[in-house]
């Protein structure tokens, strides 16, 4: 089940994002920018949406949020800690039960491959919960 939002704010969010690389104007932006050509690539029908002031992308469900902080660009999977990172891509919120995040810092490079399979990961987990909470008909 994947989460359709009207084209008018699929665009909103869309121009919200491109609004926030270029005033990052930095290697912030760049590392978001990259990360969102990751997810079309990945999940070409995830849903790029605008909450909590950040970039999000979902797909029956969050899948993950895009935070710039000054010293890293932080992706928190909000059910990381039920996905497996053979490539031990995620290095932040370790201590949690739910979550994981990946920071990227000046310089760093992420794995483009293992990103897109934990990306995939993330959705198909949600598309079983969503299964799930879906009433039997």
């Amino acid at each position: 089940m994947i989460k359709t939002v009207s084209p008018e704010a699929a665009a909103s969010a869309s121009a919200l994002i491109n609004q926030r690389i270029a005033e990052l104007g930095d290697w912030r932006g760049e590392v978001l920018a990259h990360v969102r050509r990751l997810f079309v690539q990945a999940l070409p029908d995830a849903v790029e949406e605008w909450k909590w002031s950040v970039p999000v992308w979902s797909c029956s469900g969050i899948l993950c949020t895009g935070e710039a902080y000054q010293s890293a660009v932080k992706l928190t999977f909000p059910k990381g800690a039920s996905l497996a990172d053979p490539q031990h891509l995620f290095n932040a919120s370790l201590e949690g039960k739910v979550r994981r995040a990946i920071d990227i810092r000046e310089g760093e490079e992420i794995n483009a491959q293992a990103f897109k399979d934990l990306v995939r990961e993330a959705a198909a987990l949600n598309e079983t919960a969503a299964r799930k909470r879906s009433p039997k008909g």
